[in-house]
């Protein structure tokens, strides 16, 4: 019997080249190598998975191969469907964007078509179907032809080839140009969401879209539109590397529109004028006909009210539109606040204008493939938050005005006071040193106290306080170790501090700008990959904010060898892994739920308490139910242990898998897919010294486990 390797070359690939397929039709799409949690702050990339092959179809006048379908390749022992589930896994979570799922062990095929939701017989390999029948299929589905005009951006060529796309890039792409040729065959507006996590290249997305549509002829003027200047910034670099001169940023320049010659437009909604609900859009109505654009890209387009992009896309109706958000749709939770409305009318309003997403692509899929970084959680619990505070408590002493140092009345305290507005209207100086000295210590055991860091503060004044105690503590820590003190160390990073400036240090800085303490300026449109470590000394309500927030760390930094980032919470924000969009968030400057910089009336400042912050758990994060959520080390555990169970039934078949490396790797694939990785087991059972073999058979089987050295005389790899 053949193995997998031999099935394909032997078997295979001679069938489907008798159906007509060549090696012009067919590519191997790879990804970079998940990556696995393997020690204390340590992480490796795995070997790089592929899906055996895309079967492609080229069109006469077309330059570009359109993506029909994926094929699974399996020994010839197995059954012909045994990769079925596994390939179709690939397109329902519309990884590849494909309509076929083929799954062949070199005699015999089964096909799924996800139009249909039809799956057919076992057949022989010699019904195979070829490249006309799986086109004509599609076409069929699609409702268009290749040759058709609107398909032509499908046809067009990446102007740098595709060496420097992602699979999953082409994929988001491919949606988009087959969702406006459906609309252009139907006559319905051409609207289409993409929702990729941060980190995931989606300005590489806008750019390749917007110049594959130029090089088709069916783009005259495009509106690249983002809400915040370092995201204008970044796109423009981005644009001008591929339209040159064509792509400008707009701004008045004397009495004219400093784009006013470009064919690609970046701008922000202040620019425009629509940045305000009363905003009377002068700029965009001055310098901007109706339908002056074909083509309108939103970006981040979660992050602001209806109210403000739609006046553009309302001008623009014949244009056609694309948003992109790089947070979950739509999940189910409390509240029946202010908040909790205006975020639902945000969502709706997207859904409802837009539709579905036509792809999407989440952080733990980018993990999986080896494109953004592991996620460790650190969890602290604070004892003063635990229990809270009464008013009592505070009056007994003294608390002041942060401002002018004046006695506070009990009637003051109780207007302002509420646990999770601690540092924000209730400042509490034994409560910073506490949380910054357990910060520190994390930070001296997890490779030193020099570690790229963000930290997310109640407010401007609590961003001061916690800046100053961890520089007091890496003062003395150098002093205390002989070591030199780098400056700057601990910075405050805000809107009010003129943030911005300190960020080219922060992102390229390796001697200075170590941990940056923020409000909300950090929260989007700032890509500091080198960032190892996110941390909440503020509460939170908003899952748009919080997966923003994350997104700093998700980044991938090869220089530094950074493939994971850990999450310190000390206010229990990762609850919000998987929750709905509760809130809005709030521009740098307004006061929030914990959010905002602007000053309350009065801020209130106590000392005194005796605080203390202890361990409250250790997660990684995981799949569960499509979302990625912090899963309990235990939890994590038992889980890989149920799917092992599933695929092996017995210690046996599980040792006759592992010696087998074909049968091997597919067992580790479906294990990790499914959420799990082995090597975070091995971490946290102090199993380093252990092949995985024996850290998978003690967890599924309870087998003793031999360390590499008892078993083999000397260490081997895993």
């Amino acid at each position: 019997m053949f193995n997998e390797a031999d099935t394909r070359a032997k078997l295979i690939d001679p069938a489907i080249y008798r159906c007509g397929w060549n090696e012009d039709h067919i590519r191997r799409e790879e990804t970079a190598g998940g990556i696995d949690l393997i020690g204390d702050n340590k992480a490796r990339r795995q070997r790089s998975g592929k899906v055996d092959y895309v079967l492609r179809v080229s069109v006469t006048g077309g330059k570009q191969p359109v993506a029909l379908a994926v094929l699974e390749a399996k020994k010839e022992s197995l059954m012909p469907g045994h990769g079925l589930e596994q390939a179709k896994c690939y397109a329902k979570c519309e990884r590849l964007n494909v309509q076929f799922v083929i799954s062949s062990n070199g005699h015999m095929f089964v096909l799924f078509d996800r139009h249909t939701g039809m799956t057919t017989v076992a057949m022989p390999m010699s019904d195979f179907p070829g490249p006309d029948e799986l086109r004509t299929r599609y076409e069929s589905a699609q409702g268009f032809s290749l040759n058709d005009e609107a398909a032509k951006p499908l046809l067009q060529p990446y102007a740098t080839g595709e060496g420097t796309r992602r699979y999953y890039q082409d994929a988001a792409i491919r949606a988009v140009f087959e969702k406006m040729a459906r609309c252009e065959k139907t006559g319905e507006p051409k609207r289409a969401l993409l929702s990729l996590a941060t980190g995931a290249g989606k300005t590489f997305i806008a750019v390749n879209l917007l110049k594959r549509l130029s090089d088709s002829g069916q783009m005259t003027r495009a509106l690249f539109l983002c809400d915040r200047d370092e995201l204008r910034t970044q796109a423009l670099g981005a644009f001008n590397n591929a339209f040159g001169a064509d792509a400008a940023e707009v701004y008045k320049k004397g009495e004219t529109n400093n784009a006013k010659n470009a064919r690609i437009h970046i701008a922000t909604y202040q620019t425009l004028g629509v940045d305000t609900d009363e905003g009377d859009a002068s700029f965009l109505t001055t310098f901007y006909p109706e339908n002056h654009f074909s083509h309108i890209v939103i970006d981040e387009c979660h992050r602001s009210a209806w109210g403000k992009w739609s006046k553009v896309l309302e001008r623009n109706a014949k244009a056609a539109q694309i948003g992109l958000t790089a947070t979950p749709r739509e999940l189910t939770v409390e509240a029946h606040t202010k908040e909790a409305e205006a975020d639902k009318a945000i969502t709706a309003n997207n859904l409802k204008y837009f539709g579905e997403p036509v792809y999407e692509y989440s952080y733990t899929q980018a993990v999986e493939d080896g494109y953004l970084a592991a996620c460790e959680i650190k969890k602290g619990r604070v004892s003063i938050d635990e229990r809270g505070l009464t008013v009592e408590e505070i009056m007994a002493r003294e608390p002041r005005d942060a401002r002018t140092g004046e006695l506070l009345t009990t009637a003051d305290v109780q207007e302002h006071y509420a646990s999770t507005a601690y540092e924000n209207s209730l400042m509490l100086p034994d409560r910073v040193a506490a949380m910054c000295q357990d910060l520190f210590n994390y930070l001296l055991e997890s490779g030193g106290p020099e570690q790229k860091t963000i930290i997310f503060c109640a407010r401007d004044a609590h961003a001061d306080a916690v800046a100053v105690k961890l520089n007091n503590l890496y003062a003395a820590w150098c002093t205390a170790n002989g070591a030199e003190r780098l400056d700057m160390y601990a910075f405050k990073c805000t809107a009010a501090s003129s943030g911005n400036d300190q960020l080219p240090d922060l992102r390229a800085s390796t001697r200075s700008h170590f941990i940056a303490t923020t409000v909300d300026l950090l929260t989007t449109g700032v890509d500091v990959p080198i960032i190892r470590n996110i941390v909440f000394f503020k509460y939170l309500k908003s899952p748009i904010s919080f997966y923003q927030m994350v997104g700093r760390g998700t980044r991938l930094h090869p220089e530094s060898q950074k493939l994971m980032f850990r999450l310190y919470d000390y206010t229990n924000a990762t609850r919000l892994f998987g929750e709905e969009f509760i809130t809005k968030p709030k521009k740098e400057g307004e006061g929030s739920e914990g959010g905002g910089e602007g000053e309350p009336p009065r801020i209130i400042t106590v000392d005194g308490f005796d605080v203390h912050v202890s361990p409250a758990g250790h997660f990684i994060v995981a799949e569960v139910d499509g979302q990625a959520k912090p899963i309990p080390v235990e939890e994590y555990r038992q889980r890989l242990a149920t799917r092992l169970l599933q695929e092996a039934h017995s210690l046996e078949e599980f040792r006759q898998q592992w010696v087998d490396p074909p049968t091997r790797e597919e067992l580790m694939h479906l294990l990790v897919s499914s959420g799990c990785s082995p090597a975070v087991v091995q971490l946290v059972d102090a199993m380093e010294a252990y092949d995985l073999y024996d850290v998978l058979a003690q967890l599924g089987w309870g087998a003793l486990p031999r360390t590499r050295k008892t078993a083999w005389g000397l260490p081997l790899q895993a």
